[in-house]
């Protein structure tokens, strides 16, 4: 690390001439310190989702809705068997923050009309304002939102229905029986058109193009349907994976590329049908069962579940969500494991928060629903820089890391040139100030940083400390014309504030109230006190934050020194 050059010594200026050389250093835009660093347990950086909290308030989930507009959470649920004395079927509305149900819809009509309690098997799209458009057994077509006493329903006629999607205008979805896929009427559930296929029973409508991707498993294809034709205008072949278990059909809204969950993999065609590689889970073991897309991030989540089959290698009866960029498909975030997250008793579900910030992870077999959200491990985006001083001196240092959530910051201290370090007790700020001592020579200084994401440290900043200079009375030595002088001694102002979360400190923790020494404005000596300079506090200490750049020779700053009394 490069030290700092020394001030040159000249006349000294008023608070405000000090004040004015900060203002233009700053405005000039000088560095600071190079960033630098480290990562501790996880590079710097590093995105992970962390669980936040855990919802056992909706029964087995077997899918989510985020509405946009109201922003509640929507959870289609079915009965958990080892509850006897209740039964969660029915629409759970959510506080998507701690998952406190605010309303359940429990009642829909049957295939005769008559109201019962209902299982909500998948949530199809949002109605606009709040509210849902969901699928119950075995041909229930409903409407409900947050407060109805009774959902709106009808029953499509024909065999179940095995999947179903918005439809290509408001009053309508798409659902599939099977290997027929058709348009039917939301409000009376009246089969506007159909079209049977070879085999299948699950797809995903991509709106914007006008295509449906029908999954036929059994002869290993993804059929294209141009919705305004109704007609298959070509078919792609699916590579023959395992037992061929389908676990999900997803196209990414932006994008266009359709999604297949088959057995341990997930496989990535873009909108023209074209193979775009495929994604693994966690282990290898784990069966991809949901998938969300974020437009904002470019990115795709898939929820992987365990077998629950002990039996099975390489089966430890957890699941994870990874994360995905949609363009090329590689790794987001680093997996977050999803502990006893299994298949045994029905698929998962995912429900992406705008941004990519929270996501929502349902898992049947523990009736709860996860909520995760991103964190970035500590970056470095400025450390302490060497230093030299005389002894008795004032010492700052200063570092800065960005995360999320704001990091944390503890300074620790090496006397063995780096090789151990030990945390300085108390110093818990962006800015560290201390006295050196001439004990302190050599010694090296680093900033930790840390998170739920992970931990980052600043390079070492090494501290050389000079023996005092006595031969001037208190003050430093006078300059000779044209030359320079030692750095002055006098003690630095009353110091301010160190203040700030460690995301935003840096400059403006813990200013001098008499000017910043070496690693705050640039020098390796310490800017003294006195004077108006004094009285502008942590003001002119963030503004001392960025080096001087003295462009124009002769330009100085050091405290008059007293006059020594003779005789």
């Amino acid at each position: 690390m490069t030290p700092r050059r020394p001030l040159t010594p000249g006349r000294a200026g008023t608070a405000s001439a000090v004040l004015a050389l900060v203002l233009a250093s700053a405005a000039a835009g000088s560095p600071v310190s190079a960033a630098g660093g480290e990562g501790g347990d996880v590079p710097q950086g590093t995105v992970v989702y962390r669980t936040t909290a855990q919802f056992t308030t909706a029964g087995r989930v077997r899918d989510l809705l985020l509405h946009p507009d109201s922003k509640t959470l929507y959870a289609g649920s079915d009965d958990l068997p080892e509850t006897t004395e209740t039964d969660e079927s029915g629409l759970r509305v959510l506080e998507p923050a701690d998952g406190k149900v605010r309303s359940t819809v429990s009642q829909a009509p049957g295939p005769t009309g008559a109201l019962g309690r209902r299982a909500v098997r998948q949530l199809v799209a949002p109605l606009p304002g709040d509210g849902a458009v969901f699928v119950y057994p075995l041909r229930g077509i409903g409407t409900a939102k947050d407060g109805d006493a009774a959902a709106a329903g009808a029953w499509v006629p024909g065999g179940p229905v095995t999947d179903a999607a918005p439809g290509p205008t408001p009053s309508t979805v798409l659902v599939a029986q099977g290997s027929v896929l058709s348009e039917v009427d939301i409000a009376t559930a009246t089969v506007r058109r159909s079209l049977t296929l070879e085999g299948g029973e699950r797809f995903a409508y991509d709106r914007t193009r006008g295509t449906v991707w029908f999954t036929d498993l059994g002869n290993r294809r993804l059929h294209r349907v141009d919705v305004t034709t109704f007609q298959v205008t070509s078919s792609v072949e699916l590579p023959p994976v395992g037992d061929g278990f389908a676990g999900f059909t997803e196209v990414d809204p932006e994008t266009g590329a359709v999604w297949v969950g088959l057995d341990t993999l997930v496989v990535v065609h873009d909108a023209s049908g074209k193979r775009l590689g495929t994604v693994k889970g966690g282990g290898g073991a784990d069966m991809p069962r949901a998938a969300g897309f974020d437009a904002g991030t470019h990115e795709a989540f898939v929820v992987w579940q365990d077998t629950g089959d002990t039996s099975q290698p390489g089966s430890d009866g957890d699941g994870s969500l990874t994360v995905h960029h949609t363009r090329d498909l590689t790794q987001a975030a680093e997996p977050a494991v999803l502990p006893g997250n299994h298949a045994q008793s029905g698929s998962a579900a995912v429900a992406v928060q705008p941004g990519g910030a929270t996501v929502f992870v349902s898992d049947p077999a523990a009736g709860r629903i996860t909520r995760l959200e991103r964190a970035t491990s500590p970056r470095i985006v400025r450390g302490p820089e060497d230093r030299t001083v005389t002894a008795g001196a004032e010492v700052i240092l200063t570092a800065q890391a960005k995360g999320t959530p704001p990091p944390t910051v503890a300074w620790q201290v090496s006397t063995d040139e780096g090789r151990t370090w030990q945390a300085v007790p108390g110093a818990t700020s962006a800015t560290y100030t201390f006295r050196a001592a001439a004990a302190d020579n050599g010694r090296r200084y680093r900033a930790e940083f840390g998170n739920g994401a992970g931990v980052s440290r600043t390079g070492p900043a090494t501290l050389t400390v000079t023996a005092a200079d006595t031969t001037t009375g208190g003050g430093g030595t006078t300059p000779t014309p044209g030359g320079t002088a030692s750095p002055t001694r006098g003690t630095a102002g009353d110091t301010g504030g160190s203040g700030g979360s460690a995301d935003t400190a840096g400059a403006s923790a813990g200013g001098s109230a008499g000017g910043a020494s070496g690693a705050t404005v640039g020098g390796t000596g310490t800017i003294p006190t006195g004077g108006a300079l004094a009285s502008t506090g942590t003001a002119v200490a963030s503004l001392a934050g960025g080096a001087l750049v003295l462009t124009t020779a002769g330009w100085v700053l050091v405290r008059r020194g007293r006059t020594r009394r003779t005789g």
